[in-house]
């Protein structure tokens, strides 16, 4: 009974694209046991996976957590995050293991010099190829999010005008030049004309007050949508229910857009510093949904970062600003 242990520790977005190699290997290895290692703070978005065994979270130090990982006597470790961290646990375990390409030269000779020499290859597909020696290969069937009936009464929670279908928004993005800014998704939610629910964390949720009163007013008498902000108010599980029970979703680069892409949904990409040449767009698999990548295209400066900056390097913020309100709010209606 092979025994295989899956590294990657964050984060949200992350971790949804690793599941297809956990389903391929668990459905296509004769009895295999696969036990999945991350952080304690993402182990909800692993909640309810049926193809995992086990799962042993990070919580502080490393050095008990590779004393748990001892005791199980892994066959193989799958490295799916490829860092310091997980070098060193494959290290301290001795047993053979299998890392994804992270690609990090080819994503610097883009960053710096625009010169592309990335593969046209999503990450899943890399991911998958760490698996391949033990003739795994991709079922196609897109990526897993599985959902609690606590999490799916979320909707419920709702007001009564959401009930006959909404706008995912999904405002939030770890870093400034990621998302998209607070005056243009105020712009959108106006054009809508639709119900719209904000979707983000805590971190986000004043930037979603400040987009609610700026669409719908207290002292309006004809409103133009209904937004409600969901930022904060939720649990990760209980915001993927509100994923995925939306019409359509627009998102940033971040993690509910690959949740998006697991339940299949329509989803409109907003891209700023980051492409989705990096290997990120949204994966659905062969069943795919409908997908509309927003981006600024032949700007010198993009892209910037293969992760984010808190501002703009060069102050124009082009990459988000040149997006036009028009395209994204056509999108949704297309």
């Amino acid at each position: 009974m092979p025994k295989f242990l899956i590294l990657r520790f964050s984060s949200i977005g992350d971790i949804v694209l690793t599941t297809p190699v956990v389903r391929c290997l668990k459905l296509q290895v004769k009895d295999a046991q696969v036990h999945y290692c991350t952080k304690k703070n993402f182990s909800a978005v692993l909640d309810g996976n049926p193809y995992i065994d086990k799962r042993i979270l990070l919580d502080g130090e490393l050095a008990p957590l590779i004393q748990k990982l001892k005791e199980e006597h892994y066959d193989a470790v799958i490295d799916l995050h490829h860092n310091l961290r997980t070098w060193t646990i494959k290290r301290k375990l001795g047993v053979k293991s299998y890392s994804f390409n992270k690609l990090n030269f080819e994503k610097w000779l883009i960053v710096n010099f625009k010169i592309n020499r990335l593969p046209e290859k999503h990450i899943v597909d890399r991911y998958l190829e760490t698996v391949k020696s033990f003739g795994v290969v991709n079922d196609n069937a897109g990526l897993d999010y599985f959902l609690s009936a606590d999490d799916e009464k979320a909707v419920s929670t709702l007001p009564p005008e959401f009930k006959d279908g909404y706008v995912g928004f999904v405002i939030g993005a770890k870093h400034f030049t990621k998302r998209l800014p607070v005056e243009k998704i105020i712009d959108v939610c106006k054009q809508l004309h639709k119900p719209v629910v904000l979707l983000g964390g805590k971190e986000d949720f004043e930037a979603g007050e400040s987009i609610v009163s700026s669409v719908s007013p207290a002292s309006s008498v004809q409103r133009p949508a209904s937004v409600f902000n969901a930022c904060g108010k939720y649990s990760i599980g209980q915001s993927a229910a509100l994923v995925k029970h939306a019409s359509v979703i627009i998102s940033h680069d971040t993690g509910l857009m690959h949740i998006a892409a697991a339940f299949k949904k329509d989803i409109i990409s907003l891209w700023g510093n980051t492409i989705p040449e990096f290997g990120m767009a949204p994966y659905f698999g062969k069943n795919a949904a409908r997908s509309v990548m927003m981006e600024v295209k032949n700007l010198s400066c993009r892209p910037c970062s293969k992760i984010g900056f808190e501002k703009c390097p060069k102050g124009h913020f082009r990459c988000m600003n040149d997006i036009p309100v028009e395209g994204i709010v056509n999108a949704t209606r297309n």
